[in-house]
């Protein structure tokens, strides 16, 4: 006989919310909570990507995120897919985090994207009859003639094969795709592999509307100029090699815009131009060391502080060194890091 009061519910770690949701977006987060509400029962790509309305290249590439985060375990060829997938034991019991913290940190140095986390899914190609057929399509064919429209000039095959992929193959919305071309060349980048670049991340970020991406454009773009105004860089864009540094500044890594251009002022301070690299490799440091406020930035300070001098011989001093010197040699920390 079945309990009236029983309580149908699932449980979710702490330690799931404090340290991994954040850092995750929308569609991976649903996933794992599915996962989590289905464990121990039999489901695969197919009844996830129906019950989530994703498709299941979607799927994959989320349980393919918390796999290396290490939230889903990664067990033996011979085991069940549910067991493979199967939320770990340790993150629900609140093991100690560090580990767990130790493998996020690792894999937070390198941006996501589809091809790293999906190495088994290839990259389909439109051949022309696929593209035939998608030509009776009438919003595939607007999305044609809008592009060539944004870009001045008519469509190669491979700019067609390309659109293909993100209308057909991802089912990118068209007002979407649309809004990456525009926002490119608004940008000065009219590579189509550049588009594609920038498609396939709003994608893994689950960005599925204009709105959404108008959103997240302007806030990047307030970032960026931060960035270039701590370098006093006022009469361009970033490049494309600096756009990709940026980004890993702000999403990949995972830094507040205080602390970025903080970096960026420290670099002008130590060389006395503005350097994209010598400001990375900082806030490589940081991110490496778990330096992510500016108390965190003082405490590191702190430890690299040089030992006090004796006190004769700071009696003998300079009467004009009335100053307070810097405590840091990041000129030493990064040189020491390129050698």
């Amino acid at each position: 006989m079945r309990n009236q009061l029983e309580v149908r519910a699932t449980l979710v770690a702490d330690e799931f919310i404090d340290t991994y949701m954040a850092a995750a977006n929308g569609e991976y987060v649903k996933v794992y909570l599915y996962m989590l509400r289905h464990r121990g029962e039999e489901v695969n790509l197919a009844s996830i990507a129906d019950a989530l309305n994703h498709t299941e290249a979607d799927v994959r590439r989320a349980l393919a995120y918390w796999k290396k985060m290490g939230v889903l375990g990664d067990g033996e060829e011979n085991r069940t897919f549910r067991e493979n997938l199967a939320p770990r034991e340790n993150l629900a019991s609140g093991e100690s985090r560090a580990s767990r913290e130790t493998a996020a940190s690792k894999s937070a140095s390198l941006p996501e994207t589809p091809a790293a986390m999906e190495k088994q899914e290839e990259r389909r190609s439109y051949g022309k009859a696929d593209l035939d057929r998608l030509q009776g399509d009438g919003e595939f064919s607007q999305l044609l003639y809008v592009a060539g429209q944004y870009m001045g000039r008519l469509l190669k095959p491979q700019d067609a094969d390309m659109l293909a992929y993100l209308y057909d193959g991802l089912h990118m919305p068209c007002d979407v795709i649309e809004y990456v071309i525009e926002y490119c060349v608004q940008n000065r980048h009219n590579s189509i592999r550049y588009m594609e670049k920038v498609a396939l991340s709003w994608h893994e970020k689950g960005i599925d509307t204009v709105e959404k991406a108008k959103a997240w454009t302007e806030h990047f773009n307030q970032d960026a100029f931060a960035v270039m105004k701590a370098f006093g860089i006022n009469d361009r864009r970033p490049g494309n090699t600096e756009w990709d540094t940026i980004e890993r500044w702000y999403k990949v890594w995972g830094f507040s815009r205080q602390l970025v251009v903080e970096a960026c002022n420290r670099t002008m301070e130590a060389i006395h131009k503005p350097s994209f690299q010598y400001a990375d490799r900082i806030l490589e440091e940081w991110n490496r060391s778990g330096v992510h406020t500016m108390e965190d930035v003082e405490k590191a300070d702190g430890k690299r502080r040089k030992p006090a001098q004796p006190e004769a011989r700071r009696r003998g001093g300079n009467q004009f060194r009335n100053f307070e010197e810097r405590k840091t040699d990041y000129d030493a920390m990064i040189l020491e890091q390129w050698q």
